[in-house]
């Protein structure tokens, strides 16, 4: 049985930029499929524009509200919105405020799997 508290995980910046703290993944767990973390940005920053090729992505917001960018199409987002970005898409967030949300990618997010323009 494998039980991570999020209190317990270690901060850190993924390549677009923003704070996460891995619940689940291949660092802390005998994951296969899918990782799971908590995100933070701060009021008025976003995530790089980016894409991951191979890792098909949910966002939850947990608190706060945002602009979600994915392909070009944009819309607000805010507390407890369900977000999809398919395998392949460019997205970013925007923070209007401090928002904070978890993240589940399959497979495993890694920062190999993360593309600039």
């Amino acid at each position: 049985m494998t039980i991570n508290s999020l209190a317990k995980q270690v901060p850190f910046t993924t390549k677009d930029g923003s704070c996460i703290r891995s619940l689940l993944d291949l660092t802390n767990a005998p994951v296969q499929q899918q990782s799971l973390a908590e995100a933070s940005l701060p009021a008025g920053l976003a995530t790089q524009r980016h894409y991951h090729r191979k890792s098909e992505e949910f966002y939850f917001i947990l608190e706060g509200q945002g602009l979600m960018e994915i392909d070009g199409e944009q819309q607000a987002v805010g507390t407890g919105d369900a977000i999809l970005i398919p395998a392949g898409s460019w997205h970013q967030l925007t923070a209007h405020g401090p928002i904070r949300l978890l993240c589940c990618c399959a497979p495993p997010y890694s920062h190999e799997d993360t593309y600039f323009e």
